[in-house]
């Protein structure tokens, strides 16, 4: 257990965060040197703002760091994250050579800065520009499994261009599921396993639990409860498989709430996900199957899936055919033409003048039927039913172990993780529920 030692207190921090101080002061010929990123991961207890913060005050003020701090989603630090940064700066006894404003805390004796920004606008998924990030040094994403793409972190972390000190991104979060980004690109990418500590290429990850700090600084109600959990999940994480599938759900649950939420271990699937009962499978045509399409371009994807409905099985078979940005109009028309010919296309009504411009070329595509409760009256009738995912539809899996309710009780799903499963509903809708006026269209569907 490491002490960082003060004039007025002792700071007490894990062993697991060492290597990010040390980085600091690393020369060349130490693994720290290369170091570029950093990636702490945590659930409970795992002091990721507490060593974040302690970090900052430190690399400000002692080594004349620029520090960007981000979240996705930040309207204000002045009332919660900046009286934590005081904190750590009277902890380290260097709050007076600070000044404070409501989105930035500057250094008084040298150039160094800690300043506070959101990246997403109040509109939709449109990232902030982050203009004038001339001289940062460090970049900090704290709750990163928020950010939704790897490209905009990407983007933001080659804007650290400091020459007077090394620079350094870090991607603070508590692990969301395996489909996310960061575990794809930083995790499963250069083959490391949840829970590692140590640098491989340049990357440096740091992953610490309640059991890494000392006894005295948890609670012994909650001490107790974790190392019931704790007990609960070892039992399960010994079972077979078969054992697993026939094990007490409410045990089942407990043990997956202590690996995730306490331990902070990848999801498989996201916490309330609207679709539960989905599987993998061949992909079956009993020659009733029709095409749902999305439109997106520079951001969103274009998209293209497959669905067949078996009513008297309760299923319905999905194929992933298409998942890409940037198409233009006669892309869009020569895809349809060799992976859905003459079959007819369900597509997102939100862009009529592209439909119509894919009718004129040739494509078989009508405008989905939408109104007042289509989303919800969509989701409800696809429950009805057993998803049948074919193995190859890669993004299909994501967004289905990523499409989560925004409010349950008024069946209000996020408005992400849908290209796909938007869709589908398109589909359904057409071939379960459509108006009569519309019938003729799909009757022999029917």
């Amino acid at each position: 257990m490491q002490k960082k030692k003060t004039e007025d207190d002792v700071l007490t921090l894990s062993d697991k965060y060492e290597p990010l101080f040390q980085w600091l002061s690393a020369e060349k010929g130490d693994p720290l040197y290369s170091v570029n990123t950093v990636v702490i991961t945590g659930g409970r207890y795992s002091q990721k703002s507490f060593g974040i913060g302690t970090f900052s005050g430190i690399a400000t003020k002692d080594f004349n760091h620029r520090i960007l701090y981000t979240r996705y989603t930040l309207t204000s630090a002045k009332d919660s994250i900046i009286p934590e940064f005081e904190e750590k700066l009277s902890l380290l006894n260097c709050h007076d050579e600070f000044k404070v404003t409501k989105d930035s805390i500057k250094g008084i004796y040298n150039d160094s800065k800690i300043v506070f920004k959101g990246i997403k606008t109040g509109s939709g998924n449109q990232t902030a520009s982050l203009k004038s990030l001339k001289n940062f040094s460090i970049f900090i994403l704290d709750e990163a499994e928020e950010m939704p793409d790897f490209t905009t972190w990407d983007k933001i972390k080659k804007s650290m261009r400091a020459l007077d000190v090394r620079n350094l991104s870090i991607l603070s979060l508590n692990p969301a599921t395996e489909e996310h980004w960061i575990h794809e690109e930083l995790f499963e990418g250069k083959g490391v396993e949840a829970g590692f500590n140590g640098i491989v290429g340049n990357v440096l990850y740091i992953h610490s639990t309640y059991r890494d700090i000392e006894r005295e600084f948890i609670s012994d109600d909650t001490w107790q409860e974790y190392e019931e959990l704790r007990q609960i999940f070892e039992t399960w994480k010994a079972l077979s498989g078969t054992e697993k599938a026939d094990h007490d759900p409410k045990l089942v649950k407990k043990a997956k709430y202590y690996l995730h939420t306490i331990l902070g271990g990848w999801l498989n699937k996201a916490e309330g996900v609207v679709f539960e009962d989905w599987e993998e499978g061949e992909f079956v045509d009993n020659g009733k199957a029709i095409f749902g399409q999305d439109y997106g371009f520079s951001v969103d994807p274009t998209t293209l899936i497959k669905v067949c409905i078996e009513k008297s099985l309760k299923k319905i078979y999905l194929k992933e055919y298409l998942y890409r940005t940037k198409m233009t109009t006669t892309q869009i028309y020569d895809f349809n033409k060799e992976f859905a010919g003459e079959t007819l296309i369900v597509a997102d009504s939100a862009e009529p003048r592209l439909i119509e411009e894919l009718r004129k070329k040739g494509n078989n595509v009508i405008a989905a039927e939408k109104g007042p409760g289509s989303v919800s009256g969509g989701i409800a009738r696809m429950l009805d039913y057993t998803l049948v995912v074919d193995p190859e539809s890669k993004n299909l899996k994501k967004e289905l172990n990523n499409y989560v309710w925004h409010d349950k009780k008024s069946n209000t799903p996020i408005d992400d993780w849908n290209h796909l499963i938007d869709p589908i509903r398109y589909v359904v809708l057409e071939l379960t529920e459509a108006p009569n006026n519309n019938l003729s269209r799909i009757a022999s569907l029917i």
